[in-house]
């Protein structure tokens, strides 16, 4: 299977172009634009397969797709003295602690 298979695509339409345009996360530089989304689609797949392969032949480490990542589900995050004294004491309204409330928000932030 191809490492290219495993990136993270995506397509828009580009109101500013007057196009489609695919888009791969792993590869934020790289985009391809065209009239139909399939095109797009095929032609960022493409540009993706062609860099790692490019990567590859010069001994570069292409990125690792998202899919393929491990997460530990922890990360920290930094906020102002007032933003933690608000969301703590938002938490003790709920009930609830302050990992949990901010995690439930990011959930819902997320979806």
């Amino acid at each position: 299977m191809n490492t290219a298979d495993h990136y993270t695509y995506r397509v828009t339409w580009s109101a500013e172009d007057g196009e489609f345009v695919g888009l791969c996360a792993e590869f934020p530089s790289l985009s391809w634009l065209t009239p139909t989304q399939e095109g797009a689609f095929s032609g960022i797949r493409q540009v993706v397969a062609d860099s790692v392969a490019d990567m590859l032949n010069n001994g570069e480490t292409p990125p690792e797709p998202i899919a393929d990542r491990r997460y530990s589900g922890r990360f920290m995050v930094r906020v102002t003295p007032e933003t933690h004294r608000a969301l703590a004491l938002r938490a003790a309204e709920e009930g609830v602690s302050l990992n949990r409330l901010v995690s439930a928000r990011l959930s819902n932030a997320a979806s």
